[in-house]
């Protein structure tokens, strides 16, 4: 290499070098908001349907060990305590029977006598109605609907079904589970969430009764847990019907179903996709395994979670122990949980409700920052209310590559952190609530 060629690469290098420099000059008071609680690169929940006792028995204990948390959708009704039950709002059923003898069900009465199916006052009524919901779901099919519950007052006229009331088997396999159980659960970090009084099959049902299944699930909730157990949860069967969709968003702030926000792309439980590319800044890619399902394809989810920086992995299981839809046995998910746990390091493992707080907040929250002397100040502030967007949000603050060390002044309470770097400069992570402003010191070399 000549002379020359040896002048204009150390000038290349020294000019790069400038430009690095005063590039991370400008960053320092730079503050983002990280995709993540803790900066992690993905996000994993553990979901539970239905309450059945043996997913407190038996899959509960191996997360205690490990220390995950967990989201279960409770049925309220079947809980020993509950004030509120199954029952249908309405006419009187004899006069729906009466009527059913020379009417045939169609589009124009199907909602009445689906939504009093169960309540006709005979046990084993409950199946024609779950069957006759997931037909309707199926624009193709709503006249297969209609034909059971056709056969169901047929039968009941016929005197073939024995007289009481016969609740779902999602219902009777919480057998055992209390209040005081779930408060105690509650209190130990996992969420308990509903998924309505009765298990209901709710596209058969009308607006009424869609609405009393989830109001007064909520309010039992309520009254048992606290306010803050009220934010989620999933209608029965993972349905994503539309009118009952619309009924759900007006009775809670998030659904399990679906999320129609506009920064979030949803891949529910029936897709084949995968994680992508997308414009949306988040992806919620909910997975159901079942007793076919191989352990290894369940931890490819997780790997897919990892190598994504976008990713919520929502895991959804029902049965465990021989107990409840699509059981897997506990010895399966306590090897599962611990290949979860081993990716902690990338993954913020948290409730289906923390993680869609979070989601929320950082969308909603806005950010200002500035510097005086040798201090940052960063404002936070959201519209959110704040009883139940309550989680502290992770920020990322480029500082001075002379700071090493950090306190982090909110309110009265102070953090001490160490900065770190990236291609952008050095920077600290560390955790604020949106609505006290923040103040940033460092300390030099």
């Amino acid at each position: 290499m000549n002379a020359a060629v040896k002048t204009f690469v150390t000038l290349a290098v020294i000019y790069l070098q400038v430009i690095t420099v005063n590039a991370q000059q400008a960053a320092i008071g730079k503050t983002e908001i990280t995709k993540w609680q803790f900066g992690k690169n993905g996000a994993v929940s553990l979901t539970y349907d239905d309450g059945s006792i043996n997913q407190f028995k038996h899959a509960l204990p191996i997360m205690e060990r490990l220390k995950l948390p967990a989201t279960f959708f409770v049925i309220t009704g079947g809980i020993p305590g509950s004030k509120y039950h199954g029952k249908f709002i309405g006419r009187p059923v004899k006069t729906i029977i009466k009527e059913s003898a020379t009417i045939p069900t169609n589009e124009k009465n199907f909602f009445e006598r689906s939504s009093a199916g169960g309540y006709l006052g005979y046990k084993g009524t409950i199946t024609y109605v779950t069957r006759a919901a997931s037909l309707y779901d199926n624009v193709k099919r709503r006249e297969h609907a209609f034909k059971v519950m056709d056969t169901l007052y047929q039968k009941v006229r016929n005197g073939d079904f024995q007289p009481g009331y016969q609740p779902c088997d999602e219902v009777l396999q919480e057998d055992g589970l209390t209040w005081d159980d779930l408060r105690s659960y509650s209190g130990r970090g996992y969420e308990i969430a509903s998924h309505s009084i009765t298990h209901a099959s709710m596209p058969g049902l009308d607006s009424v009764n869609i609405a009393y299944e989830l109001e007064k699930s909520k309010e039992e909730i309520r009254d048992k847990m606290g306010v803050r157990s009220t934010f989620s949860t999933e209608v029965p069967y993972g349905y994503e019907d539309e009118r009952v969709m619309k009924i759900a968003y007006k009775i809670y702030p998030v659904l399990r179903n679906r999320m129609p926000e506009p920064w979030l792309k949803e891949i529910d439980r029936a897709s084949k996709q995968t994680p992508g590319t997308t414009d949306k800044s988040y992806i919620q890619w909910q997975r159901g395994a079942t007793t076919k399902t191989p352990l290894p394809l369940m931890e490819s989810w997780v790997d897919t979670a990892v190598a994504k920086n976008n990713t919520w992995l929502v895991l959804v299981f029902h049965g465990v122990d021989n107990l409840g839809y699509e059981p897997l046995p506990h010895a399966m998910l306590d090897e599962y949980f611990q290949y979860i746990k081993n990716n902690q390091k990338d993954l913020w493992i948290a409730t289906f409700g923390d993680v869609a707080r979070y989601m929320h907040q950082k969308e909603y929250t806005k950010l200002e920052e500035s510097k005086t002397g040798d201090k940052l100040t960063i404002k936070l502030s959201s519209p959110l209310y704040r009883g139940m967007y309550d989680l502290p949000l992770t920020l990322k603050t480029y500082v001075s590559p002379n700071w090493k060390h950090v306190w982090v002044w909110q309110g009265k309470r102070m953090q001490r952190v160490d900065s770190a770097t990236d291609e952008k400069g050095s920077y600290v992570l560390y955790q604020a609530y949106p609505w006290t402003p923040l103040t940033l010191s460092g300390k030099e070399n």
